[in-house]
Formats: structure tokens, sequence, C-alpha cells
């Protein structure tokens, strides 16, 4: 790069301290993102290590001009940069290519829904993260790349933010307690650089992480404070009376968020499909509160937070000390 791109320069400077003299394989997208490409990231580098490729990307933060709009802001466009570890066998010199295809396409979703990634988030990918190949790794979370770091750049602060591959069971040990604690168990295993082997077993298959996992969430509940339920809706069919309505197979998943968050004191956002919000609230006392047509607040007593921690059976259940009402929709 040139004096053009100081931000692309300090991103290079700093893998310069991990890698002096180390020529990665680099792969920019033509066109680029700026001028009517598809790919976000204006280039992703592989450096090969004994064990494993580290993946670099560029594009999430200000690499060339700071933009006018982002003068007064401390960080460098959206504050990160995406990276990637991936088991490698120090014969081979083929950089896996599905690795820099994924890291596009999660640019892409930031870019066009507007969020973004931080430490500790955490994502179901609904299959295998790499097409074509038989894995169980099949979820994201994200976390500071241990050896990168954050570091300042010309046009403000830049995290490099890592991409980490979960079996399902892990994903649901994340969903249920918490990323950090989780990931944490796994770089406990050999593994204090987060690298993402598509071939491993899952972590919880050891009794010991298990009970971990187990150990975690009772103590701290769940650090997922926004549950997504297909075809999830709410009701108000007179003044202050609430129908909640959902799938049979969303109870149990339901009453583990309830059990996680509100029974230690933490609110649960409820999301269907992007069309229904509810927010419940643990409270000393009930009460409801309409936002708009597609969203709702709640406060539940603990009567009400004790009753909906019990997976409920298709029908309808008034809800204790509310006026709630859940209407569970059983398997056809």
């Amino acid at each position: 790069m040139t004096a053009e791109a100081p931000g692309w320069d300090a991103i290079d400077a700093r893998l310069d301290d991990f890698y002096p003299g180390v020529e990665p394989q680099h792969f920019a997208p033509m066109p680029p993102f700026a001028l009517g490409g598809q790919d976000p990231l204006d280039g992703i580098s592989f450096y090969p290590r004994d064990d494993h490729w580290h993946v670099v990307g560029y594009g999430m933060s200000e690499l060339y001009a700071r933009d006018e709009n982002d003068e007064e802001t401390e960080i460098s466009g959206l504050g990160f940069e995406f990276t990637f570890r991936i088991a490698r066998d120090p014969a081979d010199g083929e950089p896996p290519m599905w690795a820099a295809n994924l890291l596009q396409s999660l640019a892409r979703y930031v870019y066009s829904s507007g969020n973004w990634f931080e430490p500790g988030h955490h994502m179901n990918a609904a299959g295998p993260i790499a097409p074509g190949h038989a894995t169980a790794v099949t979820a994201l979370a994200f976390a500071e790349d241990p050896e990168l770091g954050t570091i300042g750049t010309p046009h403000g602060r830049l995290r490099f933010l890592q991409v980490v591959g979960l079996t399902g069971d892990e994903y649901e040990a994340v969903r249920q307690w918490d990323t950090d604690g989780v990931l944490g168990l796994l770089a406990a295993r050999d593994n204090p650089l987060l690298v993402t082997d598509l071939d491993r077993p899952s972590a919880t298959d050891d009794p010991a992480v298990r009970t971990a996992v187990d150990a975690g969430r009772e103590r701290d509940g769940s650090s997922t404070g926004l549950l997504l339920l297909a075809g999830f809706r709410f009701e108000l069919p007179s003044p202050g009376a609430v129908v909640l309505r959902f799938k049979e197979g969303d109870g149990p998943v339901l009453a583990q968020a309830i059990r996680s968050r509100l029974g230690h004191d933490r609110p649960l956002i409820l999301d269907g499909d992007g069309h229904a919000r509810v927010l419940l609230t643990p409270s000393a006392d009930y009460a409801v509160r309409p936002l708009d047509d597609n969203a709702l607040e709640i406060d539940l007593p603990p009567s009400a937070v004790e009753a909906l921690s019990t997976p409920p059976a298709p029908g309808t259940h008034e809800i204790p000390a509310t006026t709630v009402t859940l209407s569970v929709a059983g398997t056809p």
C-alpha cells in the first residue's frame, strides 16, 4: 500500500509484529466494492502458521481517506476488521478460500443490515460454515483476536475481531450461558488462539466441559438478551390484555431463556421475524406498555416468571398475576 491508504498501512504494521518479512497470500475482489463490486472487503490475507492459517480482512475500517462525516469519532469506520484462524496441515500451501467467502458474507450482512459484530456476539449459521464439508461446526462466535488485539490508526481505534467456529452443542451452551465463558473453555483445551478446526468433535462431549457450562449457567444466567422465535406474534384483544402466540417447538427454548434471563433479574426480548417484538422485564408488579403496532413491554412479577419457566403444552394458558395468555400452537 501507499500513503494514500494509511488505515491499510496501520493494519500491515500490526501484522509485521507477528509476521516480519512474511509475504501473505493475498486476494482482492474485482471490481472493488467502491466501484460496484459485491464484496465489501477490499482484500483478504492468509498468513501460514505451522498449525493454522491466520486470515485477515481489510474493509470494515477506513483504509483510505477519512470519512468527512466521521471526523469527530474515535473509531476507524466500523471500528473492527475480521480475522479468522483455520486449522492447517503444515504441508498444505493452499489457503481455504471458503474462509474468505465466509468473511465476505459477514461483511455483506453488516453493510446491508446496519448491524455490526462485537466480542461476545454469536450467530447460528444454520449449516456447515464450510459448504460441502462434513462438519459439526455450524455456528460462529466473535472475540477480540488474542494476538492482534486493538490498535490505534491515523483514522481512529481499530479492533481485530476474530471469527470462531462453534459446533451446534457449543452454540447452545453459548446461547444458554455466555460467549466468553464457552470460548474460555475452548481456549483451555489446548487452543489458546481459538483456531477453528472443522474436523474436531464438540467440546461439550467432555463431561467436565458440560459440568462447567451447567455451573456457569446456574451461577450467571444467560448473556443472550434476544430470542428469535419464527412466527412469534402478540395480540391486544382488550385494554390491558395480552395474547402471546408461538409454536409448541419453541416452548422449551422460551422457558429456558426466561429462567436464564428473568430468573437472574435480566430482561429478555422476544423477536418474531422482525414483525413482533416484546420486552419482558422482571418486576415486583405487573404492567403492560404498548409501544407501537409491533412492539410491547411487559413487566412480570416473580409468580409469572416462575410459571413461564416451565415449557407449556399446546393450548391456551393464563399466566398468574397478569392478564397475559399464552397461545401455543401444537405440531400439525
